[in-house]
């Protein structure tokens, strides 16, 4: 009977003892699954945000140039001979008219003094025919001699004045000549290399003559052309107002070949009216003033156009921008720091922005790096803000909470079992 008692109290305390031992357990597994949780949930994503802000933004346009100088001259001999010698130094700056190349001079002096001799034998003829005609006009009043004999004194001094007139032509082609002799510059400007030396025989033919070249530098002209389709596109954009420039004409900058900035800045002064069927190009040149020299002709360059700017537009970096089946969008952020596609309607790229024509508003803030980190509905962190204050989280005591609750049910259990004691003992 003894051992009857002492295993069913044993199996009572067991029954009392087993729903606050479930109970522990759970509240020990809740604590640490919700420790695990805390501990296995990432950190919000960090973000570089963009506000979206509506103003005026520059529009510049790049193209590859030549530079040319402003005037190229050929210089040619006009008389043929033996160069004699080179008056300047290949490479260097000469001046309008100065001597540039002496051709051997003797030939045309010698020809210059025979028309000269012509010349005085042609003015004694008319002399000569001009005093028989006044002894013949007398004679003719006098009726000594006849009409045929008058007009021919006449005739020969009209000849002999014309024979005068080729005399004075011949002497100035002679004079002319060896005028040409010594070759000067026909421009101020920077010469080239001779292409012929000392020595050599200089002919009138197109393939003889040629003795160098120059160029003027200042002003030197770049050259460069443009797509026809985007004069077209820049034409419609002032035509609406989108774009404007200042002063109402470009500004022309220059990189030269180094990568340096040219200092002083040029204009366009020249636009062609057709567009090259071959290429489909538009030619343009670019004045530049050139004091010193320092750009030379020949040189590829970098033209700027400048002074063009887009009027009150919205831009978004292009790095915000996503281009899905449905079109771009851009993520945006509301005061929270939550996510939100947002689809926009995009115009022209300039540099690194898109300009936005519909879908967003000044003001407006999205996510301008790190667009692949997050998902609608996310709260991010934004790089350069304080982080905001996080909501203290639940700890893990509901498990240990809901103890009490079973309380009374083992308070029952013990007192069925108080009950079932006295029972036996009775």
């Amino acid at each position: 009977m003894t051992v009857s008692i002492f295993a069913k109290a044993a199996r009572v305390t067991f029954a009392m003892c087993l729903p606050f031992a479930l109970a522990a357990a759970l509240s020990g597994c809740a604590t640490e699954s919700s420790g695990q949780e805390n501990a296995a949930a990432p950190p919000p994503p960090e973000i570089v945000a963009y506000a979206v802000k509506q103003a005026d933004i520059p529009l510049e346009m790049a193209f590859m140039g030549q530079t040319a100088g402003s005037r190229e001259v050929e210089v040619r001999a006009r008389v043929g001979g033996i160069l004699l010698r080179r008056d300047y130094e290949e490479g260097s700056r000469v001046r309008q008219g100065q001597l540039m190349f002496e051709i051997d001079p003797a030939p045309y002096q010698a020809a210059l003094e025979q028309a000269k001799g012509a010349l005085a034998q042609a003015e004694a003829s008319l002399a000569q025919a001009k005093r028989d005609a006044e002894r013949m006009d007398k004679l003719f009043k006098g009726d000594v001699v006849a009409r045929k004999d008058f007009d021919d004194s006449k005739t020969a001094v009209e000849t002999g004045t014309a024979a005068v007139d080729a005399a004075k032509g011949k002497v100035r082609e002679a004079s002319l000549n060896l005028e040409w002799t010594k070759v000067t510059a026909p421009i101020s400007g920077m010469t080239s290399k001779e292409t012929r030396s000392e020595g050599s025989l200089v002919t009138t033919g197109s393939d003889g003559s040629l003795l160098t070249t120059m160029s003027r530098v200042d002003p030197i002209y770049v050259n460069f052309s443009m797509s026809g389709q985007e004069m077209m596109k820049i034409r419609k954009l002032r035509a609406e107002g989108k774009v404007v420039v200042d002063g109402g004409d470009f500004t022309v900058g220059l990189t030269l070949p180094d990568g340096s900035s040219y200092p002083l800045k040029g204009r366009i002064n020249f636009t062609d009216t057709q567009v090259d069927a071959t290429t489909g190009v538009v030619k343009v040149r670019a004045e530049f003033q050139n004091p010193d020299g320092s750009v030379l002709p020949g040189q590829f360059v970098r033209v700027r156009l400048e002074g063009a700017r887009f009027k009150d537009v919205l831009a978004v970096p292009q790095g915000a921008v996503l281009n899905t089946q449905m079109g771009a969008m851009v993520w945006t952020l509301d005061d929270k720091n939550q996510v939100a596609p947002r689809p926009v309607v995009l115009g022209e790229a300039v540099g690194n922005d898109y300009l936005v024509e519909q879908g967003l508003g000044a003001g407006e803030r999205i996510i301008a790096e790190g667009v692949i980190k997050v998902r609608p509905g996310l709260t991010v962190r934004v790089r350069g803000e304080e982080p905001k204050q996080a909501q203290p989280a639940a700890t893990a005591q509901t498990a240990p909470q809901q103890a009490p609750k079973d309380a009374p049910a083992a308070a029952q259990n013990g007192e069925a079992a108080k009950a079932e004691v006295k029972e036996n003992r009775s």
